[in-house]
């Protein structure tokens, strides 16, 4: 942390890690306020940026898990006279929609963002640069659309919903689009020459709130990093959140290594995925990083407009963590009898390659031999003769069981393909 806010000649540096749903580490290196010096601490509100976008997505996520609107719905089911109608809710969330990357006009020269009235006149003049799905582009316009279908689904404005269904249930109870301006860090440019800080202008997002207008604090998104983890079902499920953090787009066609769900930014670092966002804003820069498979989780931030790199440093702090104190394996308990599995469990072979059926938790699992934890399939019962596949390979397909005399089994089918009790041919089979 001295280390990074040195290199980065930044005015403060603060970061916290979060680890199986609890902040266990937190330091803070330099000035929050500069004149008079002010120590930032794990309450001190800084500006998060685009980190405002997940929460934003969590939003549209319940609102389409409530059955209030669909992924795939067009945005003129929601702005019916707009010409960008058929670009869908899902292509916003993940940066494939082609929308030009900023509202219309220079707000980043002159800081001045659009009402609501405004956003949606001048949102006509907006261009659409790319086709949908042909690359990853990111789009601030796009998250403040997304803004404005939660604002008219909930009839009220996209604070008080992210408040109520987000914030308050998290108990993040420093975050807000108005930071107590006693307190908050104050947001610096420095120059790169002659290291001169100058104080930036705080930034009032108005409309385009919902790609970047919050404040938090260490605490608040540790809290924030552990529901990114393990999210709470009053918030957001298991399975939603899991979804969000699918890769949809290649951000980093060449290396592989960056890819964009809906609203969470992935990245490869080693063996291990992590998921989050970054966030910049006139005076403000701030990561976040979560390995979720190990429940921890990373947030920086920084008082400087350029120069730092927050997402690489809480990325290196995640690392750092597993590498020294890798999370513990889970106590295995033995399964209770399961007479219903009787007859599946065991080898069997499709195409001449092992499957192997087990019980793990309870619960019917298939594996490959020698195979990536990755092909590992969980099934759940659908009837008497028939599993589905969950999680892992082949996900949604079905578990076929054909049974002989006496109830015996004889033959599986999972997604159409035969399983036999020993290898065979297709020519076997065809006897």
């Amino acid at each position: 942390m001295r280390q990074a806010q040195s290199q980065w000649h930044c005015p403060a540096v603060s970061a916290g890690l979060v680890r199986d749903g609890a902040l266990v580490w937190s330091t803070h290196v330099g000035s929050a306020r500069l004149d008079p010096h002010s120590e930032p601490a794990d309450d001190t509100q800084y500006m998060i940026g685009s980190i405002t976008k997940t929460f934003t997505a969590v939003l549209i996520m319940a609102l389409r898990d409530a059955g209030r609107l669909s992924l795939d719905d067009r945005l003129e089911r929601y702005l019916p006279r707009t010409r960008h109608g058929a670009v869908t809710i899902r292509q916003m969330l993940a940066h494939a929609s082609g929308l030009q990357r900023e509202p219309v006009g220079r707000i980043w020269e002159n800081l001045d963002a659009p009402d609501q009235e405004r956003l949606l006149r001048e949102l006509e003049d907006a261009e659409q640069v790319l086709p949908v799905h042909f690359a990853f582009h990111y789009s601030n316009l796009a998250f403040a659309l997304l803004g404005q279908i939660v604002e008219q689904l909930e009839a009220r404005a996209w604070n008080d919903v992210v408040t109520e269904r987000i914030l308050a249930p998290l108990e993040m109870k420093n975050t807000s689009l108005e930071p107590d301006d006693s307190g908050r860090a104050l947001g610096y440019q420095v120059h790169p020459h002659t290291a001169v800080a100058t104080l930036e202008p705080k930034f009032d997002l108005n409309a385009t709130a919902p790609l970047g207008g919050l404040w938090s604090t260490v605490a608040d998104m540790a809290r924030y990093g552990a529901f990114v983890a393990d999210p709470i079902d009053e918030v957001l499920s298991f399975e939603s959140l899991d979804e969000m953090c699918r890769p949809l787009i290649m951000t980093d066609v060449e290396g592989w290594a960056r890819a964009y769900g809906l609203g969470y930014d992935l990245q490869r670092i080693g063996e291990r995925v992590l998921v989050g966002h970054g966030g910049s804003m006139p005076g403000f820069l701030a990561g976040l990083r979560v390995r979720r498979q190990d429940r921890v989780g990373a947030v920086v931030f920084a008082n400087s407009t350029a120069g730092a790199e927050p997402v690489a440093l809480a990325g290196q702090l995640v690392t750092a963590v597993l590498d020294t104190e890798p999370s513990l394996a889970p106590v295995w308990t033995p399964s209770q009898s399961q007479p219903d599995f009787e007859g599946l469990l065991g080898s069997w072979w499709a195409e001449g390659e092992e499957i192997v059926f087990e019980v793990r938790d309870n619960v019917l699992w298939s594996r490959i031999p020698g195979g990536l934890p990755i092909a590992d399939t969980r099934f759940a019962r659908v009837d008497g003769g028939r599993f589905r596949a969950v999680a892992g390979r082949e996900g949604g397909e079905l578990l076929e069981i054909t049974r002989g005399q006496g109830g015996r089994v004889e033959r599986m089918h999972f997604a159409t393909y035969a399983l036999t009790r020993s290898p065979t041919s297709f020519a076997d089979l065809l006897l």
